[in-house]
């Protein structure tokens, strides 16, 4: 049975099998369903990105998991940083396995298919994505990764090969104050490097994805 709008999930049975509180948004329809797994931004939690929801298809299943840690500046974090600190993919570390364990439970929790579950990430949530996906390759069948940044760090360049021929998305804002252009487009050149199956994106924006990126997210989704 679908739900008309997001579920919430932060107690109970759901909870203990996934290990994450979330929102979901089941389809209509058997399943097994396509799925993607939104990773919201630092400061922020379950309901912060769901209104990209409306740039995949309705027929797809869509979750929003909650961070793992309560940041002490409000909200909750994928990594604990301080502002202008681009933190390294072992700072990622607790969330990758929590967000792996999550994906792993979503086939006999939703129905998810793990043959079509994709992770889309925004700012910090994009380099929680990849970094789940450089550390779990095929975990995560396409990647959005919009206004963010690619952790650095050893483990990182030693395994972001992972990610070659995975479809992914990226969005940056030429004017993003908070993700640095020269800092987004370091992480750009590591995906490049990797062999990953780039559609890049350049908006004259700010930290936020514009009308036009979202219609690019939307066309990008329709592909997959």
């Amino acid at each position: 049975m679908s739900n008309l709008e997001p579920m919430l999930v932060d107690s109970g049975p759901l909870l203990e099998a996934t290990g994450l509180a979330h929102r979901v948004l089941e389809p209509a329809g058997p399943g097994p369903y396509r799925t993607v797994v939104m990773l919201h931004v630092r400061f922020g939690d379950e309901d912060a990105k769901l209104i990209f929801r409306r740039t995949m298809p309705a027929t797809w299943l869509k979750i929003a998991p909650r961070a793992l840690f309560a940041d002490p500046h409000g909200g909750f974090s994928w990594a604990l940083q301080e502002s202008g600190v681009w933190p390294e993919w072992s700072a990622f570390a607790p969330a990758v396995t929590a967000v792996a364990n999550f994906l792993e439970a979503l086939p006999r929790v939703y129905n998810s298919d793990p043959a079509h579950t994709y992770l889309m990430g925004f700012s910090q949530g994009a380099a929680a994505a990849y970094a789940t996906a450089v550390r779990y390759p095929g975990v995560a069948r396409a990647i959005a990764g919009l206004v963010g940044f690619v952790p650095g760090g050893r483990e990182m360049e030693q395994e972001i090969d992972g990610l070659r021929d995975v479809p992914v998305f990226t969005a940056v804002g030429t004017k993003d104050r908070l993700v640095p252009y020269e800092v987004a487009m370091a992480g750009v050149g590591l995906l490049r490097q990797a062999g990953a199956a780039l559609e890049h994106h350049e908006y004259d924006t700010g930290h936020k994805l514009n009308a036009t990126g979202q219609r690019d997210l939307t066309a990008w989704w329709g592909r997959r």
